[in-house]
């Protein structure tokens, strides 16, 4: 079960971008019922290296707009910290059901907007100009909600990416993907370190997740 749900996280990671955490977390809590202050540190970790084997590939088909990644890392970052310190400070009290309504409403937040995107009729119309005062604004509640949660930087990213820039949808999923490398690496380092994470199962979700990555990208 844990090799089949890595390879389907990472596969839809490298397909689309979105995933890493508003995919795992939820599956391992609903199928292999981990607990949530596992979960959350456990998903930004697989997340980290999932795409530190996808984001490569982005990188060398010149997918990856970097002057973008570095107005939403100017909110993420510090967002990704703020919301690290928030889960443990929830966990301490004993507060878990704070975290199973944040988890939630993401995935129905993300859910929601995507079918939205399925059964709107086609436009042609596009952003003309970049603005990246409100993107680096609206990285700071999406990386706080990734810290906390582990979900937001593929589902959320990508929405703010698609509304803010003129970028290809190409250029959407690579620029979204480092932007998710980077806060995965802050974030999940920070559970690591505090031990809110199950590394057994890791190592058995990247195994999967290895081979889904490569037929992802």
């Amino acid at each position: 079960m844990e090799l089949a749900i890595g390879f389907v996280i990472a596969f839809a990671i490298a397909v689309t971008g979105v995933g890493a955490g508003t995919i795992t977390a939820p599956l391992l809590i609903l199928f292999l019922h981990v607990p949530i202050e596992l979960s959350v540190g456990t998903a930004l970790a697989y997340s980290a290296i999932v795409k530190m084997i996808v984001v490569p590939v982005q990188i060398w088909r010149k997918q990856v707009v970097y002057r973008v990644v570095g107005w939403m890392l100017l909110g993420g970052l510090p967002g990704v910290i703020l919301g690290v310190v928030l889960f443990h400070r929830v966990v301490r009290n004993g507060q878990q059901n704070i975290l199973y309504v944040a988890l939630g409403s993401i995935i129905i937040v993300s859910s929601a907007w995507h079918l939205y995107q399925n059964l709107r009729p086609p436009t042609t119309s596009r952003v003309r100009k970049t603005h990246p005062a409100w993107i680096a604004a609206l990285m700071l509640p999406i990386g706080t909600e990734v810290g906390f949660s582990s979900s937001g930087a593929g589902a959320l990213g990508t929405l703010a990416l698609l509304s803010l820039t003129p970028l290809e949808a190409s250029q959407v999923v690579g620029t979204d993907l480092v932007f998710g490398l980077c806060l995965s690496l802050v974030g999940g380092g920070m559970h690591v370190f505090s031990g809110s994470d199950d590394s057994s199962l890791l190592f058995q979700l990247l195994l999967g997740g290895f081979f889904g990555a490569v037929v992802g990208s």
